[in-house]
């Protein structure tokens, strides 16, 4: 029985197979079940519809919307008024991010019909790392560590439970603007942070957008807007440690933001103080601060502690295989972590946390 309608684009749902969970798969979504324990009940019927069963814990918790790619055209237009108006950051690495991004149909999809925009909760975690005896509960913001949701898993949740019919194509579309996707079908709204805000997830999300040669019947087209709680709520405005955000709009000036530096090796900017850190990767202070968030900051999960022994190898910028194992499993996959080649963003963040 679903509780909520979520047929062609509306409500939420939870995909579960419980034949094909592995042990650690059961356990992280027990816990994650559990934590919606301490919701009220109508939080919880907010937050998705279940399937029969009520012993099965949630595997996808996710919302969608769909648009006629009739509607790239428009959306190309939005991100090029913003290039010409010059409110996109000019700085190296965020231009490399977007600069390849573009919405046209992928020539070897020339069929494609719609898109298909998925936002998927994404919980925050929590792991103590232990060091002189002390512990540091430090956080890792969504998106940063493999919550187990695979792109096949979501193709196959979008052909079963939204196109409904087989044989038809899905491809993962690559290199679109995720969060335009997301406000222009209606999906989700921009906060004053430039963050996208879906019903039931705050902005503890992952975005993902899928073709397909279905044509949906309903094709949402939403104005740009802002999270009506942001028009008369200046706080993330107030607590962001390097003033990137503006009163004016929702383009921050990506160039003095945390999350564009601790992404990618080197030394800080003298302007980014050890102070104004407070994640693994990213930047938690606009998120853990806004009131859309509140209760789903109470559902944050937790990893396994990192050991002294580990800490002190981390901090020495000591990788061997055995570390990066441990670390790899601990940390769910977190990538600066488990692979040596980015272990020195690993060092170098974990070095200003614990200082």
């Amino acid at each position: 029985m679903k509780l909520l309608n979520t047929k062609r684009g509306r409500g939420m749902e939870y995909l579960t197979d419980s034949a094909s969970q592995s042990r650690r798969d059961f356990m992280k979504n027990l816990v994650f079940f559990c934590s919606l324990l301490h919701l009220k009940p109508e939080d919880l019927l907010a937050l998705s519809g279940t399937r029969e069963g009520y012993g099965s814990p949630p595997d996808i918790v996710y919302q969608h919307r769909t648009l006629s790619l009739g509607h790239f055209k428009e959306l190309q237009e939005d991100i090029d008024i913003l290039k010409r108006k010059g409110k996109l950051s000019r700085n190296k690495t965020f231009r490399s991010y977007i600069d390849d991004m573009r919405f046209e149909i992928p020539e070897n999809f020339p069929d494609a019909q719609s898109i298909i925009v998925l936002a998927t909760f994404t919980r925050m975690m929590y792991v103590n790392f232990h060091l002189g005896g002390k512990k540091y509960d430090i956080m890792l913001p969504p998106q940063y560590y493999d919550d187990g949701i695979s792109i096949d898993d979501l193709k196959g949740l979008i052909l079963k439970d939204i196109i409904q019919e087989p044989g038809y194509r899905i491809e993962k579309a690559d290199k679109v603007h995720l969060k335009l996707l997301a406000v222009r079908s209606g999906l989700g709204t921009y906060g004053r942070n430039n963050l996208c805000f879906v019903d039931g997830m705050g902005n503890f999300l992952t975005l993902y957008a899928f073709l397909t040669d279905f044509k949906f019947e309903e094709n949402h087209w939403h104005e740009l807007k802002m999270l009506d709680l942001c028009k008369n709520c200046r706080i993330c405005y107030g607590i962001c440690p390097t003033n990137c955000i503006t009163e004016e709009h929702f383009v921050i000036d990506v160039g003095k933001c945390v999350t564009l530096y601790n992404e990618v090796e080197g030394t800080f900017p003298r302007f980014l103080l050890p102070s104004m850190h407070n994640a693994l990767m990213g930047c938690m202070k606009c998120q853990v601060g806004c009131p859309e968030n509140e209760k789903f900051l109470r559902m944050a999960g937790r990893l396994e502690d990192v050991t002294e022994e580990e800490t002190r190898k981390i901090l020495k910028g000591e990788p061997d295989e055995h570390l990066l194992d441990s670390l790899g499993q601990k940390l769910r996959k977190f990538y600066p972590a488990c692979e040596e080649k980015y272990f020195p963003i690993f060092t170098r963040n974990l070095r200003v946390l614990i200082s």
